[in-house]
């Protein structure tokens, strides 16, 4: 906190922008400078927070401004710029597969995404699962388990259907390669996740569940999520949430009013 409240007094900014640092946020303001917090799901009337998104100048909300948060007061609606979605890979093309390339025939890609937070899925459930669907290939990026990868683009686009966890990132990295996905939202502070899936849920946007399902459900489950597609994400996720995002940043830190 220090060393921010010298770069603050050397850099006299015009706005701080506060990824989820409450503190980071109430220093900015005592400070005089005004502040722009990313918004997060969940519920978020606690003290602390609610101090932080009582004070800002604006508030970032990351999802489509059809699908709110709907306990959030009017006040902070009024501050709130929605972006939908946005993610590294929004507008990058997707990699043709060496198997289309080859014209060779592949089985049905599942890609598994497990968080780095913590998950209530035991390895012996994903492996039951994945023994109930023989004509499915899965794939397990992060967890335990998974691998990890710096660009799952590939992966993300090979993918018939992705399982996920309800993380803000992971879904906007679904939704970015419009993959149709499974959604099964993990224990958090605030209820994040559970916020998330049941926004998803209203939306339709992808098939939430709030529990692994057993290892029975798992062949029909996938084949009828892989039949809904993934057009829908274009909802969640325009394409355009970073230049929203960076055009109301902007905006806040001339002294405008967000839009």
């Amino acid at each position: 906190m220090a060393l921010i409240a010298q770069w603050i007094e050397a850099v006299s900014p015009r706005l701080l922008m506060s990824d989820v640092s409450v503190e980071v946020a109430l220093l900015a303001r005592l400070m005089g400078i005004p502040t722009a917090v990313a918004a997060m799901r969940g519920k978020r009337t606690d003290p602390p927070h609610r101090t932080a998104y009582d004070l800002a100048d604006l508030l970032l909300a990351p999802w489509p401004a059809d699908l709110p948060e709907p306990v959030w007061p009017a006040h902070w609606r009024a501050k709130t710029v929605h972006t939908g979605a946005f993610s590294r890979f929004d507008g990058r093309p997707p990699p043709v597969p060496a198997e289309a390339r080859a014209g060779r025939v592949r089985p049905w890609q599942v890609l598994l995404l497990m968080g780095s937070g913590g998950s209530d899925v035991l390895p012996g459930e994903v492996k039951a699962a994945q023994a109930a669907t023989p004509g499915w290939e899965w794939t397990t990026l992060g967890g335990r388990d998974g691998s990890w990868s710096a660009d799952p683009w590939p992966a993300l686009c090979a993918a018939d259907v992705v399982v996920t966890h309800a993380g803000q990132n992971a879904v906007a990295e679904c939704a970015a390669a419009r993959r149709p996905a499974i959604v099964i939202p993990q224990e958090r502070p605030f209820g994040e996740q559970t916020a998330t899936g049941r926004a998803l849920t209203r939306g339709r946007l992808a098939s939430v569940a709030d529990r692994w399902p057993a290892a029975e459900e798992w062949p029909a489950l996938l084949e009828q999520v892989r039949a809904l597609g993934g057009d829908r994400w274009s909802r969640w996720a325009p394409g355009d949430g970073a230049a929203q995002a960076a055009t109301a940043l902007a905006a806040a830190a001339r002294g405008e009013r967000a839009l």
